[in-house]
């Protein structure tokens, strides 16, 4: 309950609107409660001595009042949906927010599917709460009470009958909601792996393809369907039981009160008009019940979804800033010192094992090892995607942990080894690095990146559309798109994840040479090409997270084992 009512926090200016919505269903259910007592007048003050104008002015009365609760029953649609929905878009904003500022390491604790579905569906079950809820959470309590008040004003003595039935629908209610509370956890939980195997084969829909594997994936497709209809069906199931429960109480009390009634009505002790009247009142506060009966499932539900919100919101980034950091970054020069790593706190090993390096301005650096030796996870500790876990991260002289967030990966470029663009132009993709970069740069930043050629052969040329993840062009092209992006930003340090793989040597080596007339900035090439960083001022071997040799290409030649057998993997007729 803690979750939803921190949840309620986010209503903002949207209280107002639901405080109006309450009010008009209080209103309205007035309005109605009113009726039953009008129609008893009408039967045994119009009706039994055939009064035509009582019966039309109780008649009238019966109708505005009908009216008046119509009214405000739309009115009350109106406001409840305003307060419904702009709820639910403040959550979401609120989660889209928290997860902007998260870590890698922060990402890493949720699937991507279910951050999906905490966005989405349970939002949704949110808004139902107020959309659906709210009606009947107010309605239930005054229907019930009011109810109560008249029946026992009517008659108290018939009264009892329906008062001795009523905890009996109660008990089952309560039973049917407890078992029903944990199903709907499980069942939201079950959504996410839906949406994980579609988001799987929507992002893999080529290999699936190439593979023929068609068939396999819709198999797994059906087993995680039917799972999902499995759990709804018994989850539904379980929380309808209230209804067939209700209906059997509730014509149980209706036989009896004709019983007991209609005794009373031919023993002269009970008007007809005032049964009539009293089983409104009956049905109203049987209804009431039931009402509050659904409230407490869709509550449990919203429960369930306000948790899973909650734990994404209440998720803190563990990237902290301080109060009053640095700005300004001095210099690219780089500094690990005693630097290990590890993703997880309670994982055995450490993917990082005591590195210490020093990578000076301006230079150019090679970054060289086997898969999985570490490289990606080196250079990602550099712009704080991720904070070392023993030692130190230094740039320009101080601990990146002194430096604003902002203003240090300001400072850094990275072009990942898994080159992504965003569906759009090639100009609105360029202008992530510098909004304000004029055509005039964005073509000096395509030239030195090797783009420029292909990007003129382009009818739109800059503004070419390049499809959803630039669907539209190939993996080189995209390499090179993505470094004259990186460009763009101007940086002091920036780091090429083996982003020159899907460019042939010809282009690889031009790039290069581009890159080499950037002045004062720090260069750090990862690659498994000894012919991408043999030029390098200073090349790095990893080996298994730990640091197994430094120099240049003569050097390592000479003294590293690791890296003549690279070297030597890679020659072709004798020469690299």
């Amino acid at each position: 309950m803690n979750d939803f009512r921190k949840l309620l926090s986010y209503l903002g200016k949207y209280r107002k609107d639901l405080f109006i919505a309450a009010l008009l269903v209080l209103i309205e259910t007035c309005f109605e409660l009113i009726i039953p007592t009008m129609m008893a007048d009408l039967i045994d003050n119009g009706v039994a001595f055939a009064d035509t104008r009582y019966m039309f002015i109780k008649g009238g009365q019966m109708a505005v009042c009908a009216l008046l609760a119509l009214a405000t029953g739309l009115t009350y649609a109106r406001f409840a949906a305003r307060a419904a929905y702009g709820w639910g878009a403040r959550i979401r904003r609120a989660e889209y927010e928290r997860l902007q500022g998260f870590a890698f390491s922060n990402i890493d604790h949720f699937e991507t599917s279910s951050l999906v579905t905490r966005m989405t569906s349970d939002v949704t079950v949110m808004q139902n709460s107020i959309n659906n809820g709210l009606r009947p959470l107010v309605r239930a309590p005054v229907m019930f009470l009011l109810g109560l008040f008249f029946s026992f004003s009517m008659n108290a003595e018939l009264a009892l009958v329906f008062i001795i039935l009523t905890p009996i629908l109660g008990i089952v209610l309560f039973f049917i909601v407890s078992k029903a509370a944990p199903l709907y956890s499980r069942l939201q939980k079950t959504v996410d792996s839906l949406n994980s195997v579609v988001e799987e084969n929507l992002r893999a829909v080529r290999t699936v393809k190439a593979f023929v594997r068609e068939n396999y994936e819709e198999e797994k497709f059906e087993a995680v369907n039917e799972r999902l209809y499995r759990t709804a069906t018994r989850t539904n199931s379980t929380a309808v039981l209230n209804l067939p429960f209700f209906q059997a109480v509730m014509y149980l009390c209706i036989l009896m009160l004709m019983f007991f009634g209609g005794r009373m009505v031919l023993s002269g002790t009970l008007l007809v008009g005032q049964l009539t009247g009293f089983l409104s009142y009956v049905m109203q506060v049987l209804n009431s019940m039931m009402m509050l009966s659904n409230v407490f499932l869709l509550l449990t539900r919203s429960l369930a979804s306000a948790g899973r919100i909650n734990e994404v919101l209440k998720e803190e980034s563990s990237l902290k800033e301080k109060d009053n950091p640095i700005k300004d970054i001095p210099s690219g020069e780089i500094e690990f010192r005693s630097v290990s790593f590890k993703y997880y706190a309670d994982a055995d090993e450490y993917t990082l094992k005591n590195i210490s390096l020093k990578i000076e301005d301006g230079s150019t650096v090679g970054i060289l090892g086997g898969t999985g030796s570490g490289k990606s996870t080196l250079v990602q500790l550099i712009d704080r995607l991720y904070d070392a876990s023993c030692g130190s991260v230094t740039v320009g002289g101080h601990d990146v942990r002194d430096y604003s967030l902002y203003e240090l990966r300001e400072s850094v470029a990275m072009v990942l080894q898994k080159n992504l663009l965003f569906s759009g132009t090639i100009r609105e993709n360029l202008l992530w690095g510098n909004e304000e970069a004029s055509d005039e740069e964005l073509w000096s930043a395509l030239e030195t990146a090797g783009a420029k050629a292909f990007v003129s052969s382009f009818p739109a040329g800059l503004d070419t559309d390049l499809g959803q993840g630039g669907v539209n062009v190939s993996g080189g092209q995209k390499q090179r798109l993505c470094i004259a992006r990186a460009l763009l930003k101007k940086p002091r340090i920036i780091i090429f994840d083996d982003s020159l793989s899907a460019v042939d040597s010809a282009t690889e080596n031009q790039i290069r040479q581009e890159l080499k007339k950037l002045e004062g900035v720090t260069k750090i090439f990862i690659a498994q090409r000894i012919s991408t960083v043999m030029s390098a001022d200073m090349i790095f071997v990893l080996d298994d997270g730990q640091l197994a040799a430094s120099g240049t290409h003569e050097q390592l030649m000479k003294s590293s084992r690791v890296y003549q057998e690279i070297c030597s993997s890679q020659l072709k007729g004798g020469s690299l």
